[in-house]
């Protein structure tokens, strides 16, 4: 099937009380062992580059190569722009054949997030693609020593209504104690938070920052109101320590070593997609 935006999919998620997951990848085995899972689970999911990557000399041939496999499988699909670090980037991201885009401009201030997010908004639409923002900002994992910081990112939901009004974003990812990377404290979530923003806005809600929540917290975030949750520290480091295991082997190889990274995105994708209730859902 070809990759094509995740919005219809996030929609349907909404209303069936589960959740799309995005995995981010950096190489293609990566992409192998997530498209393993993805078909044997038959469960609807975006593929992402983080910006950063997306902007290497390989990024356009990765693109292809991530939107090939996507087309040869028949369950629904995207290749999205993560954390999108300029509007430059989505627009090059979207001219590599990505289905979604998403800009961050959540560490701008809010009237420059929303004219970085109208330029973006447009330019997706144009393309028949839709886009993800972010109002509030999602901190790091190590803001958990530090209180405080943590709940100083956190999404205003009285400003909610506004951003999308103002932006025509297609789904909206939200701060409620949700972090990137690995938590240095107990992570603690807002659902009361994120139930507000539901009740306030119809457009799909977004969670960043899964590595390190429990499967109740992940649940718990589902039936507030999340759709689509980003999942991608948890599944990076066990690649690392599944390669550091083969490499110890004196039998090791130039194949078997690598092939941790793809055996670290079939497990980790494979239960996620149970977790999220994404199983089945193609």
């Amino acid at each position: 099937m070809t990759a094509v935006s995740i919005k219809e999919e996030l929609i349907k998620a909404q209303k069936g009380g589960y959740a799309v997951p995005l995995f981010d990848v950096f190489d293609t085995f990566g992409v192998d062992g997530l498209m393993e899972a993805m078909i044997a689970r038959r469960a609807p999911t975006v593929v992402a580059v983080y910006s950063p990557f997306a902007q290497k000399e390989n990024s356009r041939a990765f693109a292809a190569y991530i939107l090939t496999r996507l087309a040869e499988s028949d369950v629904p699909a995207t290749l999205m722009l993560d954390h999108g670090v300029s509007v430059e980037a989505c627009l090059q991201a979207l001219e590599f054949g990505f289905t979604d885009v998403m800009y961050d401009g959540s560490k701008l201030p809010l009237e420059e997030n929303i004219a970085n997010t109208c330029q973006v908004v447009e330019a997706a639409h144009a393309r028949g693609v839709t886009a993800e923002a972010e109002l509030g900002h999602v901190g790091l994992g190590s803001d958990y020593e530090t209180p405080s910081l943590v709940r100083a990112g956190f999404t205003d939901p009285a400003m909610v209504e506004y951003f999308v009004k103002e932006t025509g974003v297609d789904y909206l990812a939200i701060a409620f104690g949700n972090a990137h990377g690995l938590y240095k404290g107990e992570p603690r979530l807002d659902l009361d938070l994120v139930r507000e923003v539901r009740r306030r806005v119809s457009i799909p809600l977004v969670m960043h920052g899964g590595t390190g929540l429990s499967d109740d917290q992940f649940r718990g975030a589902i039936a507030a109101g999340i759709s689509k949750i980003n999942f991608a520290t948890s599944i990076i480091n066990t690649s690392v320590e599944n390669m550091k295991k083969a490499a110890a082997d004196p039998k090791a190889t130039l194949f078997s070593i690598p092939d941790g990274i793809r055996t670290a995105y079939r497990d980790w994708c494979s239960r996620l997609y149970d977790v999220f209730g994404t199983s089945g859902k193609a």
